[in-house]
């Protein structure tokens, strides 16, 4: 066996212009002398009955100990059935995959069964606010501290709730890398407590059913494009999310059954939501359809038949009302029809399931699986002619306790 003394004595007599010159140790590892370059500690060991050899470092920054140490560690991956160069082999392919590419490579798995909207929102966080910090940084070397450092920097702007998003997007990340064997884990799962608490805002919504009557004359008031104007009322009849109500198609609108069929695709919860149409609701839609019924979406861009209306449409539409944004935004109208159907003395659960929302209880979520369509069918259209007393006339005592009218006959309605 080698020690201190007799590496220092070779050092010292070794002639760098001469043959190289081996030191062993014993077990397969030696200390290789190669004419000017520092003495390398070299494994030899056999695979299948063929000869390898690896590199377990130099010295004097790899001492005798530490050799023998890698040795060792190497004879039990061999013990294991495991080849240590292969090992070393792969560690050197993982570190040439840099986090960037890992996260495109999910943000493209992602993109066919997420959202569009979600897609672009959660690709910009990691392209504006991760990528310039740690995205050509290899995955195995991404660490809680570097995360941490790039998510303080946006809490210094004062967007908490960003920091929090951006924490999870790289999260998602790095749990997909692990999946893939890039990497053993999650260090975000570590930064748990260390972000501050961001202040979860609400969508602005008007609760108040004197204030909504005015609200909805002057929403009622709106004179411009047809597809806005019908979208605005609409909004307000069945609160259905935005995002879902730009984007409906003259398919998805059964006028025979008085139903509106959203595909699992364009929901929040990749869940087929179905969304009963109250009279008036139906008879807006009939209206409109003579207008963009030749065409794909029911609310189509004014600049293109083949996309529909943005985002911003019903956002703009309620600021040029004069609706601020601290009072209603297009999105707190469900948040105003919750309010008020609950303390009309609706099924919490039938307004929650009109609303699409999914149940925090998972085995709850798994047997209730009924779509209660007509018992939401009578409360959609107690909602809507609730609306149109409120908007109509004075609000009365009988109003605003939400007194439950008979529903008026059904109306049979031809595509």
């Amino acid at each position: 066996m080698l020690s201190e003394l007799k590496i220092r004595a070779e050092i010292r007599k070794f002639d760098p212009s001469g043959p190289r010159r081996k030191l062993h140790d014993g077990g397969g590892l030696y200390l290789l002398f190669e004419g000017t370059k520092a003495p390398g500690w070299r494994l030899r060991y056999r695979v299948d009955g063929r000869e390898k050899l690896i590199s377990l470092g130099v010295y004097p920054d790899v001492s005798i100990a530490m050799a023998r140490d890698r040795r060792d560690a190497a004879r039990r991956e061999l013990a294991g059935g495991v080849d240590p160069s292969a090992g070393r082999q792969a560690a050197r392919a993982a570190r040439a995959i840099d986090f960037k590419t890992v996260a495109e490579e999910l943000l493209e798995s992602q993109t066919a069964r997420l959202d569009p909207g979600t897609i672009a929102q959660k690709a910009a966080w990691l392209r504006k606010r991760v990528y310039p910090f740690i995205g050509c940084m290899p995955i195995v070397d991404v660490r809680a501290p570097q995360i941490l450092g790039l998510l303080r920097k946006i809490e210094a702007t004062g967007r908490h709730e960003t920091a929090r998003r951006v924490r999870t997007a790289v999260g998602e990340v790095m749990r997909y890398a692990a999946a893939c064997g890039h990497v053993q884990g999650d260090p975000t799962v570590v930064l748990r407590g260390a972000l501050v608490a961001g202040t979860k805002k609400s969508f602005a919504a008007v609760t108040d059913p004197k204030r909504l009557a005015e609200i909805l004359r002057m929403v009622w008031t709106y004179s411009g494009q047809p597809t806005t104007e019908t979208a605005l009322r609409i909004a307000f009849y069945a609160f259905p999310r935005p995002g879902e109500l730009r984007k409906a198609e003259w398919k998805e609108i059964d006028f025979a059954e008085s139903m509106w069929r959203i595909p699992a695709e364009k929901m929040k919860s990749r869940r087929a939501h179905l969304v009963p149409l109250s009279h008036q609701v139906v008879s807006l839609l009939e209206e409109l359809h003579a207008v963009t019924g030749h065409g794909r979406y029911v609310f189509p861009s004014p600049q293109s038949m083949l996309k529909p209306i943005s985002d911003n449409t019903l956002v703009a539409a309620l600021r040029r009302l004069g609706i601020s944004k601290d009072e209603q935004t297009a999105h707190g109208v469900r948040a105003a029809a919750s309010t008020l159907l609950n303390e009309q003395g609706w099924n919490p659960d039938l307004i929650e399931l009109q609303l699409a929302h999914v149940p925090k209880d998972q085995i709850r979520a798994a047997y209730n699986r009924s779509v209660r369509v007509d018992e939401r069918r009578k409360m959609l259209q107690h909602w809507a002619d609730y609306l149109d007393r409120l908007r109509e006339g004075p609000v009365s005592p009988s109003a605003i306790k939400g007194q439950r009218p008979n529903v008026r006959p059904k109306l049979t309605l031809v595509k």
